[in-house]
């Protein structure tokens, strides 16, 4: 049995199909395909059903899995000490951080992590509806906060790092602010929905909480979105932290609305399991884990 086998039975699981993981792998599908057949052989196991379009994993093959997803792990944790044991600081770390996210505690940590690496650039990006879970599974970036939605949880390590309330609210003098009743979609579709663009591909897509057919505003950030609402030219979710004063003041109200409450978002700390951090990359993830 070789490890290598194990990767790509790992890879078509968590990427659902063997083209896919082709693609993940850069290798051939009948490579993949071959050492299946050869890891079943040699196991005595069925451990992938073709019946369907996509592979799943037979009963025996969900149990033996599990255990080489162990193994797969431990050999990670070794890669990564070997890594620390041995390496020099990065050149550069990326972090992809949702746009829904407060800086305030991250930028904390990042600064900790700039007094003991100088020399390490720490490249910020700010992403949407999606774009951090594009960047990270495509390699684009070694960390991100981020939401859980559409990341296979094999494919993944991840920790909590902080609520996010999204609150949708309008100025007091835009039409649903002045109604007292609860408004339901078919009520809010004369209104404008402000939203914000995603900066992926569509690949991990988290929009929700969009009216359907109703009218919309496309923008591509929150300190836009903010301005048209406050404006009273639309109404939309916005995270709390970013409107706290308007709330107080009065100069934005929240909506009561049927379809969209106020929404509790968990961000985490999230890297890919697969492939090992530089020294600089883990610091930060191990201070942000905190």
């Amino acid at each position: 049995m070789k490890l290598e086998q194990l990767r790509v039975l790992d890879a078509i699981v968590t990427q659902g199909s063997f083209r896919k993981a082709s693609e993940a792998l850069y290798k051939s599908q009948p490579a993949l395909s071959q050492a299946i057949k050869s890891l079943e052989e040699e196991t005595g196991l069925s451990l992938l059903s073709r019946e369907g379009y996509r592979p799943v994993l037979t009963p025996a093959g969900k149990a033996f899995y599990r255990q080489a997803r162990v193994v797969l792990d431990q050999v990670q944790s070794l890669k990564e000490l070997a890594g620390k044991l041995s390496a020099s600081q990065e050149a550069e770390v990326r972090l992809s951080v949702t746009a829904t996210c407060p800086l305030g505690e991250l930028l904390s940590v990042i600064g900790e992590v700039k007094k003991t690496f100088p020399a390490t650039d720490i490249r910020l990006m700010s992403d949407a509806m999606g774009g951090s879970a594009e960047r990270l599974m495509a390699g684009e970036t070694e960390l991100i906060i981020a939401t859980l939605d559409g990341l296979a949880a094999e494919a993944v390590l991840a920790t909590p790092y902080t609520m996010v309330n999204i609150i949708p609210v309008a100025h007091p003098d835009y039409g649903p602010a002045c109604s007292r009743k609860r408004l339901s979609n078919a009520e809010m579709r004369p209104y404008v929905q402000v939203v914000v663009a995603g900066t992926g591909r569509g690949r991990y897509d988290q929009s929700r909480d969009v009216v359907p057919d109703g009218l919309r505003w496309t923008v591509s950030d929150f300190a836009a979105k903010k301005e048209i609402v406050v404006a009273g030219m639309g109404w939309g979710g916005i995270p709390e932290h970013l409107i706290t004063e308007e709330l107080e003041s009065g100069v934005l109200v929240p909506l009561n609305l049927e379809s969209y409450p106020i929404r509790c978002s968990q961000l985490h700390v999230i890297r890919r399991r697969e492939g090992a951090l530089g020294v600089v990359a883990n610091a930060l993830w191990e201070g942000l884990a905190q």
